[in-house]
């Protein structure tokens, strides 16, 4: 175990909080320096011991929600490590504690060793989450990216061509000889880019087009796919 780590153990359980304490305890070079009940008191407590580690029980009263602490903390003490501990699998917050900056999410169901582990993970830099959880969140950010919708899927790789000029500033003219193309082709593919991204003017498709990242955008459909 990395000698001198600071631990914070969060748990509305008392029982819960003297267990992992009796267990935490005696691993060298552990000190658990403050216990809360509550969100409010951990946030409140990491500012004046400033934790290295601070394991988080991450379902608290109503009110007390130990991903809200997470999130306050990371945001003002962004030296200070957290690893959600619960009894419950849940795909949603297993999300919502990733997002709040968690770098640890271990079941309850762990023994020791595997909690101490964990320590040595994150102390290391290494973001850890317990086995079987971390073969539900790949699925789930498999099937996030796989929902994703593309911005720019209605368009051709000619009329990408166009709108990735068009957000460049470019003239109708320039991007005809860009293209070597008449400019009464570019006013007709513009005239269809304007209608299948269902804006207005030139203005609002190059914004569209900027905003979502056109230029790292493949014209290739099947490096899309």
């Amino acid at each position: 175990m990395t000698p001198n780590l600071n631990l914070m153990l969060v748990d509305d359980h008392e029982v819960v909080r003297m267990g992992l304490r009796m267990l935490l305890e005696q691993t060298p070079g552990v000190k658990i320096v403050a216990e809360a009940g509550s969100a409010e008191d951990a946030v409140r407590l990491c500012s004046l011991h400033r934790p290295d580690v601070v394991i988080m029980d991450i379902r608290m009263p109503p009110g007390s929600s130990g991903i809200d602490a997470c999130r306050n903390i990371v945001q003002n003490w962004p030296q200070t490590q957290v690893i959600m501990l619960t009894s419950f699998a849940d795909d949603e917050l297993i999300t919502d504690a990733i997002e709040a900056g968690a770098v640890g999410y271990v079941l309850k169901q762990v023994g020791t060793g595997e909690l101490i582990r964990a320590l040595d993970a994150v102390r290391e830099g290494a973001a850890l989450l317990d086995p079987g959880v971390t073969r539900r969140v790949l699925a789930m950010m498999r099937q996030k990216g796989e929902s994703k919708p593309d911005p720019f899927k209605a368009l051709t790789e000619r009329e990408l061509d166009v709108l990735r000029l068009l957000a460049e500033g470019k003239s109708n003219a320039e991007i005809a000889e860009a293209l070597v193309l008449s400019d009464k082709t570019i006013r007709n593919h513009i005239s269809v880019i304007l209608d299948k991204l269902h804006v207005s003017n030139r203005v609002e498709a190059a914004t569209y087009a900027v905003e979502h990242n056109i230029r790292s955008y493949s014209t290739n459909k099947n490096e899309r796919e």
